[in-house]
């Protein structure tokens, strides 16, 4: 591959453009930082720097059949930005138009660099700033590199590979006579009206795709090696739509967002309080919408507890519609191999296909594929521990967007990003070139994500690391993150490098080079 400079970003060969702030990623999250960021700390400048062509982030790739949010918009929405649609888990086309409004809204949209992939992000402690190498790509396919340098890095690209989804080895698959696509790549062209369908994966993805399928296909199969947790969710909320009729937009929306966070807390620690009656009441819904008892112990039972791994939801229980009028069914079974008319399972059935979908997960990718270096040495990832779930140990001003696993990703996404803000004014105040999150004392490791979830497990031990105790720990409570996170000591915890040091460090330099 040839690569030429790019003028337009790359600056001079000795002076590379500088920008305060790099946001990577111009998702549901990058947009939120980049909200947070213009209005908390005005005088920083700022660029979102993009890989694909367009803003939007999992809502502009993913196009597959129903493709929609799996948590309630009030809060998968911004706080500061109230969403005014009806739907209570929404669409993809109206999620994205949200993203992009907001976006546009707040002027966000002309700070995103799109068609631009950082290949390199390098720490400096001498000259206490990151040199990030970027790849540009233009609408021909043409390849240019450039260089820009910040003082500090924040990646908002979730911990998903965009470039490849993940699709176990099947035995036999390039004997099958129809068509095999993976959910994160969805053909435009691709019809399934009037075809049989078979969905592999029983997760968030599969349970959206199996009843939009089911609309127009002659007959959809999800097919899976062991059931999940199901339960079913109203598609509109009519306390929000009574609240919204008569308070101001804002208010409302701060009211509904409240009594939904509070309900999704209430839910998780029922789950995990009690699990036994929690597997007694989600069982005992779906046999009352389903109607068939035998169905649900077979195949909507697991054997695990509920919020071991994510609740699936499903609006208004339209995967049972589609079961109980048999347009759908389910198949708990493992795969032998393909074979030219569909899946042949263990027990020996055959499950004739024309098209075969592969809903078999995600690839973790760890910060979307930044693999930082300090002084010139890469950073052993799975050797740190993050910091109120937003900075890492071993490399300075960086942090990271994760959002929460049982709940809204936003949640948790708009307190990182106001975290960085309170870092960035404090280091300003303080006249700090550079903080990093140093633990007081030993700390007992624990994997980042604790999920039990196949795509977790597959990845994990690739990230770092969360503490066992607070601010090391990644709580899954966003009530009591609210609390604590914008009123911890940053004293405390985070190492500071003064600004002074590094002045002195480049002039000390630079005179030694006029003596050379």
């Amino acid at each position: 591959m040839t690569y030429t400079a790019d003028s337009s970003t790359a600056g001079s060969a000795d002076r590379p453009e500088h920008i305060d702030v790099v946001i990577v990623g111009a998702g549901l999250s990058g947009v939120g930082a980049a909200y947070r960021l213009q209005t908390e700390c005005p005088e920083r400048s700022y660029a979102i720097i993009e890989a694909r062509r367009s803003l939007g982030g999992t809502w502009d790739l993913f196009r597959y059949p129903g493709v929609r949010s799996d948590s309630d918009m009030f809060t998968l929405g911004y706080a500061f930005k109230p969403w005014r649609d009806s739907k209570v888990l929404a669409d993809g086309g109206s999620i994205l138009r949200y993203i992009k409004e907001t976006a546009a809204e707040f002027g966000i949209d002309r700070r995103i660099r799109y068609g631009t992939k950082v290949l390199g992000a390098d720490w400096s402690t001498e000259a206490a700033r990151w040199t990030v190498t970027l790849e540009h790509t233009d609408e021909a396919g043409h390849r240019t590199r450039s260089t820009v340098t910040c003082d500090f890095l924040y990646s908002c690209a979730g911990y998903y590979d965009y470039e490849k989804g993940h699709t176990p080895d099947f035995e036999g698959v390039d004997s099958f006579d129809g068509t095999v696509v993976h959910p994160q790549f969805w053909p435009e062209d691709l019809d399934h009206a009037g075809k049989r369908v078979v969905v592999i994966g029983s997760g968030a993805t599969a349970v959206t795709l199996v009843p939009a399928m089911a609309q127009s296909a002659a007959h959809v199969t999800m097919l899976q090696r062991s059931p999940t947790w199901i339960s079913s969710l109203p598609s509109r909320d009519k306390l929000a739509d009574s609240v919204r009729a008569v308070l101001p937009e804002r208010a409302a929306h701060r009211l509904v967002r409240s009594k939904n966070i509070l309900f999704g807390i209430g839910v998780y620690q029922f789950c995990r309080r009690s699990p036994k009656a929690a597997r007694r009441l989600l069982t005992g819904l779906n046999k009352r919408l389903l109607k068939d008892d035998r169905l649900v112990d077979e195949h909507l039972t697991p054997s695990y507890d509920p919020w071991d791994q994510r609740l699936c939801a499903v609006p208004d229980a339209d995967l049972f519609k589609a079961l109980r009028r048999g347009d759908a069914e389910i198949v708990t079974d493992h795969i032998d191999r393909f074979v030219p008319e569909g899946v042949r399972l263990r027990s020996g059935r055959v499950l004739e296909a024309d098209i075969v979908v592969t809903a078999t997960g995600l690839q973790l990718l760890a910060f979307g594929g930044i693999a930082p270096r300090v002084d010139g040495e890469p950073v052993a990832l799975n050797r740190q521990f993050v910091w109120r779930g937003a900075m890492m140990t071993g490399v300075p001003n960086f942090a990271v967007c994760i959002g929460y696993t049982n709940a809204s990703w936003t949640l948790r996404a708009d307190l990182t990003s106001r975290l960085v803000c309170k870092v960035l004014n404090h280091m300003r105040r303080h006249d700090y070139a550079a903080v990093e999150p140093r633990p007081t004392s030993a700390l007992k490791e624990r994997p980042l994500l604790d999920l039990a979830a196949g795509y977790v497990q597959r990845s994990i031990d690739a990230f770092p690391r969360q503490g066992d105790r607070s601010p090391w720990k990644v709580r899954q409570n966003y009530v009591l993150d609210a609390a604590s996170t914008l009123r911890t000591n940053l004293h405390r915890t985070l190492a500071p490098t003064p600004a002074s040091r590094v002045r002195a460090a480049r002039a000390a330099r630079a005179l030694s080079l006029v003596d050379q």
